[in-house]
């Protein structure tokens, strides 16, 4: 449409030309938020959020249980890199590291799951449900509800990340002693430095699960079926991370999104090691965009009879 005919079309309505793309963003944030409030409303995520919760205060009682018993405590030395085992070590002195541990014990499995859930239920859902046709009635528009939709899935990895984390710290100011924290370089820091680097490791660990979001959301768009969907999703990330535990297969590990996962360890380190960190980005923004796009490309095309 020509500059000339918005202008006349603007007019028609009433509306000054100049407020028609805010009216667009005020109705994509308008939508973005209702999407969010949908999400969070639903029993089943507030049980996902229950369940990563849960999972912080199960790992500090056993941590607890086992060194009031004169247990020691399994794993590697302080500064062997190895993330759980490492962080797990050094939790019953300061319960800051509880947060690192819960992270690095839900990484793996609950959180990706998590995300597999709700990403695989976005598109999919409403398609089973038959609301999908009419979010496409209303001026929405298949690529923006597609960006609102992955969006929502994106704060709900934030939102998943940091439950997890402030679990974990409730849990560890209760069980453990909290002060300064030795890094697992050797190095000591400052308790406020400590939580801070806590906090960029939980964005770092929402970051690391954009790929997985992205997966969900092309599978999403394959099927009516949310329960397909979500299962579909939850299984393709199982495989992947049995594929990148074989060692024959070191040649093409690398380009699995869960490879580089456990790099928020280096966050950690004095002074903080970034290659793993920036492979991860890297891989993560290659599978947000070859996956996304292929969501895009799906369901821009798709006949949509539900």
């Amino acid at each position: 449409m020509s500059r000339a005919e918005t202008t006349a079309s603007a007019a028609r309505s009433g509306t000054p030309v100049g407020a028609v793309p805010e009216v667009r963003w005020v109705w994509t944030l308008g939508l973005f938020r209702s999407e969010v409030a949908t999400t969070f409303r639903r029993w089943r995520t507030l049980a996902l959020l229950g369940v990563l919760a849960a999972v912080p205060v199960l790992v500090g009682i056993a941590i607890k249980i086992e060194t009031s018993d004169g247990g020691g405590l399994g794993g590697g030395p302080a500064g062997d890199g190895t993330g759980g085992p490492a962080f797990i070590a050094q939790v019953t002195n300061n319960g800051l590291f509880l947060v690192f541990t819960a992270l690095a014990a839900t990484l793996p499995f609950f959180l990706p799951m998590a995300i597999g859930v709700i990403a695989g239920d976005a598109i999919a859902g409403e398609a089973g449900s038959g609301t999908l046709r009419y979010l496409l009635v209303a001026p929405a528009g298949r690529t923006r509800l597609l960006l609102v939709k992955y969006a929502t899935t994106l704060t709900f990895c934030l939102v998943a990340t940091l439950v997890v984390a402030g679990s974990a710290l409730t849990v560890g100011a209760l069980l453990f002693p909290l002060g300064d924290v030795t890094t697992i370089s050797g190095t000591r820091i400052s308790f406020g430095d400590g939580l801070l680097r806590a906090l960029f490791i939980a964005v770092a660990v929402a970051v690391s699960l954009i790929g997985v979001a992205a997966l969900g959301l092309f599978v999403s768009t394959l099927t009516n079926s949310g329960i397909a969907a979500m299962a579909t999703t939850v299984g393709l990330l199982i495989t992947v991370q049995i594929l990148d535990q074989i060692p024959q297969l070191h040649a093409i590990q690398p380009y699995f999104f869960s490879h580089y996962w456990l790099s928020f360890a280096d966050l950690m380190r004095d002074p903080i090691y970034w290659d793993d960190l920036v492979k991860n980005l890297q891989i993560q923004a290659l599978y947000a965009a070859v996956f996304g796009s292929a969501a895009w490309a799906r369901f821009t095309a798709k006949d949509i009879t539900a």
